[in-house]
């Protein structure tokens, strides 16, 4: 891979994902753009993240129970189901359900208007591209995302009661008593700042993906098909990134 084509590539998705950001607080607002973006990327996605999140909560708690009972430590899958969700699995989760739908589509639909020569026609009018399209699609991961990540979150901590309680034979009152335990400030902050980092970069790197389609619908196929797993090695590094950066601030020691 050459440098410099690699170099350009990251200027320019620097300066769409910063100017697509800058939109947000300057006119005009698209706010009829932006509904419709908040309405397919949450309502839309409610279905699929609540199903995935109900049996990853459920996989977890099973998989936790019959680990810990063979130490006798049953009591805890509450604390460790509620921890792993809330700080890593949850969010996480979420961000890959909403790559999957989501950012696929904005890929595909800015891709399919820049072969359709529809951006240009932005361009002719005088609209700018970046403050129609980038922006609303970034407002809406903004908002959606960290909604659909604690609606995911409570699922999760639902189908591994189901579990714990159905399955493993523990005391609702317990599993409920060490969940409530582990809602501290610490875990909870740390389970709130990822949805927001996740759906600033699905939603640059899938609108960057769509404006550099070229090609006809093979260019199309390799743009979402980018924006797809280009995000996701995102989601996996900044939350490696932003773990070990929020356990130094909260004050773990590793």
């Amino acid at each position: 891979m050459q440098i410099r084509p690699l170099i350009s590539s990251l200027q320019d998705f620097y300066l769409l994902s910063y100017h697509g950001f800058l939109g947000i607080f300057r006119r005009p607002f698209y706010w009829k753009d932006t509904l419709e973006q908040m309405d397919y990327a949450g309502a839309g996605s409610f279905f699929i993240m609540a199903l995935v999140s109900l049996f990853v909560g459920m996989a977890l708690s099973l998989q936790l129970a019959a680990e810990l009972a063979v130490l006798g430590l049953k009591m805890y899958i509450g604390k460790v189901v509620g921890i792993t969700i809330i700080r890593e699995v949850g969010p996480v989760v979420a961000a890959l359900v909403f790559t999957g739908r989501v950012g696929a589509g904005m890929a595909s639909e800015i891709g399919s208007m820049m072969i359709g020569n529809q951006v240009d026609s932005l361009r002719v009018f005088g609209v700018d591209p970046i403050k129609k399209l980038v922006t609303p699609r970034l407002v809406a991961s903004l908002v959606m995302l960290p909604a659909l990540t604690i609606m995911g979150d409570a699922i999760s901590l639902i189908g591994a009661w189901y579990i714990a309680a159905f399955v493993s034979n523990q005391s609702s009152y317990v599993y409920w008593s060490t969940v409530r335990g582990v809602l501290d400030f610490q875990n909870v902050f740390s389970g709130a700042v990822k949805p927001f980092m996740f759906g600033y970069l699905i939603a640059s790197i899938s609108c960057y993906m769509g404006f550099t389609t070229r090609g006809g619908s093979t260019g199309l196929r390799t743009s979402t098909t980018n924006a797809v797993v280009m995000s996701i090695i995102m989601i996996i590094i900044s939350d490696f990134v932003l773990t070990r950066i929020l356990l130094y601030v909260l004050g773990y020691k590793t």
